[in-house]
């Protein structure tokens, strides 16, 4: 069967965009080919910065002939019908139409249309240039004469030329020359843009490949990335050190060059002063370098590795040589950046008001910036206000959950007052990834306690599933009264997350504040914190969602959690006993028992049949009646304590020992006795396991 092979090749394509484009293009093309009536065996996609390649095979040389019946109007219908009928159909008279008798609805006009197969060749040429013209680019841009024209191509960079090669694999190919804007499909592409500029007639993919990598080019990404590690891990290593893994630069790196040269770099050890993230963070973002460290070690050396697209004839001197120039002047501002973040600001006395307002001591540096941060009224929200009414309203938040944590209340209130200090500072401002980390780093070396500096970098934490959560008091303090203040607040303004649309990261806040709580064991009344049962129901599906990630079957975390429950960490140990006890041979039959009496009982409720308020003892006439009720007080009261104390596997344990009397009472006794007051007092006993039960979960909801 035929293969495809097609290449858009472009001016360099932002490395961001590069892997989702290749994506879009193969599911556009595979997804219109397939809707034209064609199949194929599989395709893949590549992508380099200058092109995107999409090789398709064993797809099917022509699609199927089609043979379609359309059933008309009755061949006595009025004219109108039948006209429209025709029209739809695509004939021109009611003779080029079948008659197909019914014996019960008459005679009636059936169209055969028939639709004869077309040849894929056709059905690229048709579809390519739709779906060229309308590609999904973030961004994208007109270049050129044309480009003032209506219509005019947009591409996310000028697009250059296109490859479009079909036929068997071991045969000729054919040229599919379809057309836009002036560039017509062919079997030329070009290799590296300084190494071999040359043309390169192209048949199929294989040889387009092997003729690419001889012209200086890496087709598959996976590789250049696998080229570019192992050897910035064997330079690395050949001088002593290794290289610190960034598997997102790796990612945008191999999206920079089509022919990896991996070169060493270095600067002086004076910049080393600086602290290692903010190096890291300075090669990385303006040079897209990769540090170094020694081996086994954490301290950053003075070596960095950095990838080029150019096999230099001097070995790379003179390209590392400018990476070199640009790395140190790079790192000349950040040292610059870190000393004056060190340093007083110059305009200490218009922030006496705001240092007096937060109990600030204006002769520290980070108080200082805490201190700016609330005279500049910087705005954190426009319907919230400023940030430095939001450190104001964290600050007494956290005051009444350290009563809850048992976080030494000083300390806290120093950590809430600054925590968002080193949003003022000049490394913050350049690198806003860095925010927190700095904050702790200042408070380290202005003398602050080590709780206060572990929390203004922590009470970010946890920012995703994988990230780590706070482990200090006053940092899960901290992190806590964050969270809450910005669920809070976006909720009273209405501004919550819809379908996939969360711009403030609300889920990610409330899954937060949802594993503190449950990996820290915190008990905490979130309804009367946050004051607010819409916003507990959206507590409840983040809940939901870390329990099931964490392994809980949806219906027993259903079977405890009711609309008011606000303490999630008694949630989560409820599910975790009601596990262990439903998968037990007395938690399954307990559970069988249990739905038939509560199925039962809702079905006579439904129907409005009596049910007696108590169970009368005089009217059990029957011992398995006699043995449920006697189980049933004994297993309910001690059940109730075992929930009193929060020891929810006794309390199942309580409730397993009712297996027997119910599976007895439901073998020897009638409920539905013909005496109205019997059957009364047996429904009012069914009820008493419903209540018995329904302490640690309602078991009607439990599947099984």
């Amino acid at each position: 069967m035929p293969n495809l092979l097609l290449e858009l090749r472009s001016e360099e394509i932002p490395a961001r965009m590069q892997r989702k484009a290749a994506g879009d293009l193969k599911k556009l093309v595979t997804d219109a080919l397939v809707e034209a009536g064609l199949s194929y065996e599989g395709a893949r996609e590549y992508w380099t910065p200058r092109r995107l390649v999409l090789d398709i095979h064993g797809l099917t040389a022509r699609s199927t002939d089609v043979r379609e019946e359309r059933k008309g109007p009755r061949t006595d219908a009025n004219e109108k019908a039948i006209e429209g009928f025709l029209r739809g159909a695509g004939l021109s008279s009611v003779s080029e139409a079948q008659v197909v008798s019914d014996p019960k609805k008459g005679d009636f006009y059936v169209a055969v249309i028939s639709k004869p197969g077309r040849a894929a060749e056709e059905i690229v040429s048709d579809v390519m240039p739709g779906i060229i013209r309308d590609f999904p680019w973030p961004k994208s841009m007109r270049w050129g004469k044309a480009s003032s024209e209506p219509g005019a191509l947009r591409w996310v960079r000028p697009l250059q030329s296109i490859v479009c090669t079909f036929g068997p694999e071991h045969e000729e190919t054919t040229v599919i020359p379809f057309e836009i804007d002036g560039i017509t499909a062919a079997n030329i592409t070009y290799g590296h843009r300084f190494h071999a500029p040359e043309a390169i007639t192209v048949r199929r993919f294989d040889d387009y490949a092997a003729n690419l990598e001889k012209a200086k080019v890496i087709l598959d990404a996976e590789r250049r990335k696998d080229i570019i590690l192992h050897d910035a891990r064997d330079i690395a290593f050949a001088n002593g050190l290794e290289l610190v893994e960034d598997e997102g630069l790796l990612e945008e790196v191999s999206g920079l060059v089509e022919w990896p040269q991996v070169l060493m770099g270095s600067f002086e050890e004076d910049y080393l002063s600086i602290p290692s993230e903010i190096i890291r963070l300075t090669i990385k973002t303006n040079q897209k370098c990769f540090v170094t460290r020694a081996q086994g070690g954490e301290t950053l050396s003075n070596k960095f590795i950095l990838v080029s697209n150019i096999q230099a004839s001097d070995g790379g001197k003179e390209i590392v040589h400018g990476n070199g120039k640009v790395v140190r002047a790079r790192l000349s501002d950040a040292l610059h950046f870190w000393k004056r973040d060190q340093g007083n600001l110059p305009d200490l006395e218009t922030l006496t008001a705001s240092a007096a307002k937060f109990g600030l001591d204006i002769k520290k540096p980070l108080d200082q910036r805490m201190a700016k941060l609330d005279a500049l009224d910087v705005t954190f929200h426009a319907k919230l206000g400023t940030q430095g009414a939001r450190v104001a309203r964290i600050r007494a938040l956290a005051k009444e959950l350290a009563d809850i944590t048992g976080a030494d209340a000083a300390l806290v209130d120093r950590a809430a007052v600054l925590a968002k200090a080193d949003l003022r500072t000049e490394a913050v401002g350049e690198f806003p990834e860095l925010q927190g980390l700095m904050g702790r780093k200042y408070a380290v070396l202005q003398g602050e306690d080590a709780s206060v500096a572990a929390a203004i970098e922590d009470h970010y934490k946890p920012q995703g599933p994988s990230d780590r959560v706070p482990e200090d008091r006053v940092a899960i303090t901290i992190a806590l009264a964050d969270k809450l203040d910005t669920l809070i607040g976006f909720w009273a303004i209405d501004e919550k997350p819809t379908g996939s649309k969360d711009p403030f990261a609300l889920r990610r806040a409330a899954l937060g504040v949802v594993r503190i709580l449950l990996e820290r064991r915190i008990r905490l009344p979130l309804l009367a914190t946050t004051r607010g049962g819409d916003l507990l129901s959206f507590f409840h599906d983040r809940l939901k969602v870390y329990l099931r990630d964490q392994g809980a079957r949806h219906d027993l975390i259903d079977a405890v959690l009711t609309p008011d429950t606000d303490d999630l960490l008694m949630v989560a140990r409820r599910v975790e006993a009601l596990t262990a006890f439903i998968t037990s041979e007395d938690g399954k039959n307990l559970l069988a028992g249990t739905k038939r009496a509560t199925q039962l009982l809702a079905a006579e409720e439904k129907k409005g049949t009596v049910i007696a308020d108590g169970v009368s003892q005089a009217l059990l006439t029957l011992d398995a009646e006699n043995e449920l009720f006697a189980a049933i007080s004994s297993a309910s009261k001690d059940a109730s304590d075992a929930v009193a104390g929060e020891d929810f596997r006794s309390a199942m344990e309580a409730l397993s020992k009712l297996r027997g009397p119910v599976d007895r009472f439901f073998e020897d006794v009638l409920v539905n006795d013909e005496d109205a007051a019997i059957r009364a007092n047996r429904l009012a006993l069914l009820r008493l396991i419903r209540e018995a039960t329904g302490t640690v979960a309602d078991f009607s909801k439990i599947s099984g």
